[in-house]
């Protein structure tokens, strides 16, 4: 009974050290991730402005999508915004989840419904209050392939979807599946938002193919032009600085009735990517 006791005190031990062990690296990346995004020169270019959490017309829940390689992008800029992210249940994910919370992010932990139920419920309670933020293709990749699952989400949920293009200038990659993206400190720093587009409830299998297939060219398109911007330095029409800022009223402004969203095809159309 005593070995067997010592060894259950053991495994606390070592839970309790592990946990705190994660908690002061977190903390460490939480400080180094506010300290090296600050140094970089933010600008973006929306064609609606109030798609934005901060904005003060901002209107009702949105799921926002990225490329996994720019989480530090949204992580930095849009903490305390009324928005939880998913996460994936792998371990090296443990960390991420308490720097999200630490940036101002609430987080849901599983993948793009690969086995993801519970993250599907968890989703649609969060979804009541906040907004989603979604890395489509992640956890695993393949790199830039948009995953279905928040199409689903937003057709099961009635709730449109942002597509958010990043880019740096020329910044450090990492030897990950993403080729994860590291800036130049005091390098610009661009971002290319969508409209809000709407995604129709109970499509069939065709239904959501095309729909993820014209969502991933869509934020490929605007990724790329966002990393085009980032280098070139050049002044583009309609441009607005971008700083980092919480949202005063994006609690209560959720609650209220959405702007009438576009669908997907319009989008593609506007920016001149539907398919060849």
């Amino acid at each position: 009974m005593g070995l067997r006791n010592n060894g259950l005190i053991k495994k606390e031990q070592i839970r309790v050290k592990g946990k705190f062990a994660m908690g002061t690296m977190a903390l460490l990346a939480t400080a180094l991730i506010r300290r090296w995004m600050g140094t970089l020169h933010y600008r973006c270019h929306y064609e609606d402005p109030t798609v934005d959490p901060v904005h003060a017309n901002y209107r009702g829940p949105k799921i926002f999508v990225f490329w996994h390689e720019n989480i530090l992008f949204p992580l930095h800029i849009r903490g305390r915004s009324c928005t939880s992210m998913l996460l994936s249940r792998h371990w090296d994910a443990d960390i991420l989840d308490r720097v999200a919370g630490m940036m101002g992010f609430g987080t849901v932990r599983g993948s793009s419904f690969n086995g993801g139920t519970v993250a599907l419920r968890e989703l649609t309670l969060h979804a009541k209050h906040s907004n989603l933020a979604i890395t489509p293709d992640g956890p695993r990749g393949p790199r830039r392939q948009l995953a279905p699952g928040c199409i689903y989400l937003a057709g099961t949920l009635g709730i449109p979807i942002v597509a958010m293009g990043c880019g740096y200038d020329r910044p450090w990659r990492m030897k990950t599946w993403d080729q994860f993206a590291i800036p130049r400190p005091g390098s610009r720093a661009r971002a290319i938002v969508s409209r809000a587009i709407a995604i129709p409830p109970n499509l069939d299998r065709k239904g959501v193919e095309w729909h993820r297939q014209g969502l991933e060219r869509l934020l490929s398109k605007l990724s790329e032009d966002a990393e085009a911007w980032a280098r070139s330095g050049a002044h583009v029409v309609g441009e607005q600085p971008l700083r980092r800022e919480p949202s005063r009223d994006a609690s209560r402004n959720i609650l209220l009735e959405p702007r009438k969203a576009v669908e997907l095809d319009d989008e593609l159309s506007r920016l001149q990517c539907n398919a060849a």
